[in-house]
C-alpha cells in the first residue's frame, strides 16, 4: 500500500503507465491500448495497519518500505474507502476503552464491499477466549460491521467470515462471497471495468471457454454467459470453495470447476496423464474455442503457453507485466494482439494491470 497520495499528479502518473505499456506492447504490433482510469481518492476497499504504541497508546501506523523503524502514524487514509475511513478512529477508540478488546492489539485488518459492508479483523498477540466475545459483539453492533478476532492458531468468528460484493457488469449485477483473508481486487470500480472490457473482448460464443487460475471466479460469472460451457480451473481450496459459493449465490449452471493447477491441467487436456479430480468429467466433451488466463506475477509456464497456443483465441489478464511481454515473446509466433487495455488498479504505484486478446493468426 503506498503512502505517497498526490492526486494532482494521477494524470501524469497514468500517462506514465500508458506509454509503458505501449512501449512494452509495441514489439509486437499492438493497438492503442483501452485506458480505464480509477477514482483519484477513495477507491481501495481493503486496508490493513499495524498499531504503533507509544506510551501505552495506539495509533495507525504505515512505514516506507523497507523501514520498519519510523512509522507514519495517521488518523486517516484517503486512498481507503469512505467506509474504512469512517470506521478506523471508532474503532481505535473502542478498543483504547476496553483491555479486553485492546489488550495486545497489533493490528488491523478492514476489509469493504462498494455497497458499504465491512468486515474488521482483531490481530493479537495473545490467545483469546470467551472473554473476547461480549464486548467484541457490542462493537460489532454498535459500528454496523462484521467482526473477527485471530491470534495464533486461532479465528474467532462472530457471525461471518465474509461479506458480499455486488458488482454491475453488462447491465447485470453478480454477487460475489469475500471471504475474509482470501484474495479480492482492491479497487473495486476498476474491477467493473476489467470485468466489462474482458466481456466486450470475449463478444458471443457458440463454444466453450477453458479458463485457468479462476480464483473466486471473478471473471467466471460474467464470462458464463458469453459461452456455451466453461471450464475453470483453480489449485487454492479457499478460492475453490469461494468460486463454488459464488456460482451457486448467482444461479450459474454451464460451468465445471475443477481444483487443479495449470500445469495438471496442461497434463490432463493433452493426455499425460489422468486425475482422480476429473472423474465423471468429460473432457472430450468440451468444445475450446477460447482460453481465458489470469497468472501470477511469473506469468505462464512454458508447458502452459504450449498448451493455450492450441486455442483459436487467447484472453489473457496480467499483473506483470513485464511477464506479459516475455509471454507474448511465443504466443505471437501463433497468434497476433488484436485488443489491449490498462486497468489502473493501484493508483500512485508503478503497479500496472492489463489485458491482451489475441486470436490466431491462421483464422484472421
Amino acid at each position: 500500500m503506498s503512502t505517497a497520495f498526490q492526486p494532482e499528479q494521477y494524470d501524469a502518473q497514468l500517462n506514465e503507465k500508458r506509454e509503458r505499456l505501449k512501449a512494452l506492447l509495441a514489439p509486437f504490433s499492438a493497438p492503442e491500448p483501452d485506458v480505464f482510469e480509477s477514482a483519484r481518492e477513495h477507491f481501495r476497499l481493503r486496508a490493513e495497519f499495524r498499531l504503533w504504541y507509544e506510551a501505552g497508546v495506539p495509533y495507525y501506523a504505515m512505514f516506507e518500505q523497507g523501514d520498519k523503524r519510523s512509522p507514519i502514524l495517521i488518523e486517516q487514509l484517503p486512498i481507503a474507502s469512505r467506509r474504512i475511513n469512517a470506521l478506523m478512529m471508532p474503532l481505535l477508540e473502542a478498543c483504547k476503552a476496553d483491555p479486553v478488546l485492546g489488550r495486545k492489539l497489533f493490528q488491523i485488518e478492514f476489509l469493504t464491499t462498494l455497497s458499504g459492508q465491512a468486515l474488521i479483523t482483531l490481530c493479537y498477540h495473545r490467545p483469546l477466549d470467551d472473554s473476547w466475545d461480549a464486548p467484541a459483539r457490542a462493537l460489532a453492533e454498535q459500528l454496523g460491521v462484521q467482526l473477527i478476532g485471530r491470534s495464533r492458531g486461532q479465528k474467532r468468528v462472530l457471525q461471518t467470515d465474509h461479506v458480499t460484493e455486488t458488482l454491475e457488469v453488462a447491465g447485470r449485477q453478480w454477487h460475489y462471497q469475500q471471504i475474509e483473508g482470501g484474495f479480492t481486487q482492491p479497487n473495486g470500480e476498476v474491477n467493473q471495468h476489467m470485468l466489462s472490457w474482458a466481456l466486450d473482448a470475449a463478444g458471443e460464443n457458440d463454444d466453450d471457454l477453458l479458463e485457468l487460475y479462476c480464483g473466486n471466479g471473478n471473471f467466471t460469472l460474467p464470462l458464463s454467459t458469453r459461452f456455451r460451457r466453461v471450464l475453470a480451473t483453480e489449485l487454492a481450496k479457499s478460492s475453490v470453495r469461494a468460486a463454488q459459493e459464488n456460482l451457486q449465490i448467482n444461479a450459474v449452471e454451464n460451468v465445471t470447476l475443477v481444483r487443479l493447477a495449470s500445469e495438471e491441467v496442461t497434463q490432463a487436456l493433452t493426455g499425460v496423464r489422468p486425475f482422480r479430480r476429473l472423474q465423471g468429467i468429460d473432457l472430450s466433451g468440451f468444445k475450446f474455442g477460447t482460453v481465458f488466463v489470469d497468472p501470477p506475477r511469473a506469468g505462464l509456464d512454458p508447458a502452459t503457453l504450449e498448451l493455450v497456443k492450441g486455442y483459436r483465441r487467447i484472453l489473457y489478464i496480467s499483473c506483470n507485466p513485464e511477464t506479459l511481454a516475455e509471454n507474448l515473446q511465443e504466443l505471437t509466433k501463433t497468434h497476433r494482439v488484436v485488443r489491449c487495455a490498462l486497468f489502473d488498479q493501484f493508483p500512485y504505484t508503478h503497479h500496472m494491470e492489463s489485458g491482451v486478446l489475441l486470436e490466431s493468426i491462421q483464422t484472421t
